[in-house]
């Protein structure tokens, strides 16, 4: 997977919310092999980091191929996203759509301390800091 890189909050003291939208995500669902299309939604309050966009879109584009269920993808990159930036608050949502007559949503959330927080059990597995 490509590493997530990272700018420096330039109001760091100042509560706001980044809102990151991919409509265009595909994965392949590990059962069928058929690919998955949905939406992912990024949404978090920075600390002292922000996700740079270029390589969320390389990191994204990473699942084309990679068989993944959709509630484990979300929670993947909510954790990758979380051990990269290590944000106040963070919420991933994949928005997935109708397969086999039914549509998915999966909601993962993260709640941390910011600077200094355990940003996640996996580690930075995909972090990298500029």
């Amino acid at each position: 997977m490509a590493d997530i890189e990272t700018f420096p909050n330039r109001h760091p003291g100042r509560d706001y919310t980044i809102v990151h939208t991919c409509p265009e995500f595909t994965a392949v669902c590990p059962k069928t092999g058929q690919p998955d299309f949905g939406t992912i939604r990024i949404s978090y309050v920075p600390d002292q980091e922000c996700v740079e966009l270029k390589s969320l879109k390389v990191y994204l584009q990473g699942y084309r191929d990679r068989g993944i269920y959709y509630e484990h993808v979300t929670n993947v990159i909510l954790d990758d996203l979380v051990a990269a930036v290590r944000p106040k608050r963070m919420t991933v949502e994949g928005d997935f759509h109708v397969r086999g007559g039914i549509s998915t949503v999966v909601r993962a959330e993260y709640e941390g301390g910011g600077r200094g927080a355990r940003a996640s059990a996996r580690g930075p597995r995909a972090a990298r800091r500029r």
